[in-house]
């Protein structure tokens, strides 16, 4: 069963709005998420980023599953940096394929460890 969420879905829906007002006058996206969680008093500007990032999802089902993929629309060329970027690293980083393994025995696929992999080189 879910955790019930701290913040109202209206609080996380004025958030995203903001994101996408604040974005142009601050230099990076992850300074507008920042800037966006301090006045609205949300704890962790990750938080917001989850926020922003759910709204770039589609549910889908594999039969045994739920999940979410993002959308096919963006930039196709920085996740393919960010493609081999990861890949690169798993091959030659001791430390990255640490912590692959590490997700491995915790339990995540392969899919979910490299995700997880992507989230941390893309911040």
């Amino acid at each position: 069963m879910a955790r019930p969420s701290l913040y109202p879905p209206e609080l996380r829906e004025r958030a995203v709005r903001m994101i996408a007002e604040t974005r142009p006058n601050c230099p990076t996206e992850s300074a507008a998420m920042k800037a966006v969680a301090a006045k609205l008093g949300i704890g962790a500007a990750e938080t917001v980023r989850t926020w922003v990032r759910r709204t770039c999802t589609i549910e889908y089902s594999s039969g045994r599953r739920r999940t979410r993929r993002l959308k096919c629309d963006g930039d196709h060329q920085a996740n393919a940096a960010l493609h081999r970027i990861v890949f690169t690293r798993l091959r030659h980083d001791p430390r990255t394929q640490a912590y692959y393994e590490r997700r491995t025995r915790e339990g995540k696929t392969r899919r979910e460890s490299i995700r997880c992999i992507k989230r941390y080189a893309a911040r």
